[in-house]
């Protein structure tokens, strides 16, 4: 009976402090024209417009201009963002965000599936619009996220993911934009999580596994070509948007060997759009990346280069290096998925090593929409396009200035509070700090 009642407690705890942490609403969709004006407009499109003026209307962007642009005021909620700049949403691809909660509950974590074949597996079911982490990345202007499943060989389908919605069917704003595959490399890393080192083996199950890839896309090939299957096979049906190119295949690869390797058989096998993702040696393969027109998406920068004898700042002149040769190049940042909040600083370090402003804010804006095929929607401010926006006090690529105080998804006001705000100012009330 005592353990009975302490459970009844415990639960009651717990209960108690989740109704008073639960994140805010969800915005309202847009009822009225807003103008924002004043700021300095970085429309990521190769205009900067000082002074400017943005107006969206029915979440959808109506006027991009200089102060002189004309726009009803009557009918429109006007807001002066003079001496602040703003800046398109944010895009976070190859991300579990939403998908991982607490990294050590198991219960929270929902980014693999078991087995190493699971193209049909969609990562937009596992999205929790819920987490507590979705508003913290939001704070920083980190507006979109590509949510990606992790796992073996063939890991699923990702989906592109507004931050801001009451379940993932509000969320979602492209479903299962492309198929992801763990390129199988002659290495493999390992981590010793006891010593904190990390060692390079040799991968004696290479072979292997190249033949039951090869044999996953061969069938899929097959399927493909069948017009009405009797019998629907759900892996290969997940497939199909490869070869007849409504969906992207991205390919995790490191090496610059391996990168070839891995495009030259996605090639062989009919894929129509290819993209890398990591890529820390694709310079090595960068001019067999523009001649097949093949993107990169890099990840994170913020590390050592792979050689002893490479440049200790590699890492992070590597999407300008990239770009001079011709490669489309974005930005992601891979690993711990509440990490990407620090998606605009990492673009920033690369502006930091030679790359034009403008051109580094692309990486994370204009860029990554256009490799995850959103960039009729997203990515740049212009006419026609959705209002999914920021508004800043600072340099939104500088951890020391960037300040932002408005969001906008498809014109929807967002709430930037979130679950480190509180505490901050729960605890500045106690110890009377500012």
């Amino acid at each position: 009976m005592k353990n009975i009642k302490y459970i009844y407690s415990i639960v009651c705890l717990l209960l108690a402090n989740t109704m008073f942490a639960q994140n805010q609403a969800a915005g309202s969709p847009q009822t009225k024209a807003i103008a924002l004006t004043g700021a300095t407009i970085h429309t990521a499109a190769g205009k900067v417009i000082q002074n400017g003026v943005i107006v969206f209307d029915k979440g959808i962007i109506t006027a991009v201009g200089d102060a002189n642009t004309a726009f009803n005021k009557a009918n429109t909620e006007v807001i002066d963002v003079a001496g602040k700049s703003v800046y398109p949403g944010l895009i976070s691809p190859a991300n579990q965000l939403g998908m991982v909660e607490i990294e050590a509950v198991r219960a929270t974590d929902d980014q693999a599936e078991i087995g190493p074949i699971n193209p049909h597996v969609r990562a937009l079911v596992a999205y929790n619009t819920d987490s507590e982490l979705i508003p913290t990345v939001r704070s920083n202007g980190v507006l979109l996220t590509q949510a990606t499943p992790q796992g073996d060989i063939i890991t699923g389908m990702s989906s592109i993911m507004q931050l801001d919605g009451w379940n993932w069917e509000d969320a979602v704003l492209k479903k299962d934009d492309g198929v992801h595959v763990n390129w199988i490399g002659y290495f493999k890393r390992e981590f010793d999580f006891s010593t904190f080192t990390a060692t390079t083996k040799k991968n004696d199950k290479r072979d292997e596994l190249l033949r039951e890839l090869d044999k996953t896309f061969d069938d899929a090939i097959a399927y493909a070509q069948i017009k009405n299957p009797a019998v629907i096979n759900v892996k290969m049906e997940a497939m199909k948007g490869l070869f007849d190119g409504s969906k992207n295949l991205y390919i995790s690869a490191d090496y610059g060997k391996e990168i070839i390797e891995a495009v030259q058989f996605a090639k062989a096998k009919g894929v129509k759009k290819i993209v890398i993702i990591g890529g820390e040696e694709s310079l090595l393969a960068a001019d067999f990346l523009k001649e097949n027109n093949v993107p990169v998406i890099v990840g994170t920068t913020h590390r050592l280069p792979n050689k002893v004898d490479d440049d200790t700042d590699l890492p992070y002149k590597l999407p300008q290096l990239l770009q001079q040769k011709g490669v489309l190049v974005g930005l992601a940042y891979i690993g711990l998925n509440w990490r990407t909040r620090n998606l605009p600083f990492v673009a920033g370090t690369v502006a930091g090593h030679g790359m034009d402003k403008e051109d580094a804010l692309k990486l994370i804006t204009a860029n990554n929409a256009k490799i995850l095929g959103i960039d009729k929607l997203v990515g740049t401010l212009e006419v026609g396009k959705q209002a999914t926006l920021i508004v800043s006090a600072g340099d939104v690529l500088d951890m020391r200035t960037a300040k932002v105080e408005q969001a906008f998804i498809q014109g929807r006001k967002v709430d930037l509070d979130d679950k480190q705000k509180r505490l901050y100012k729960k605890y500045a009330e106690k110890y009377g700090t500012k």
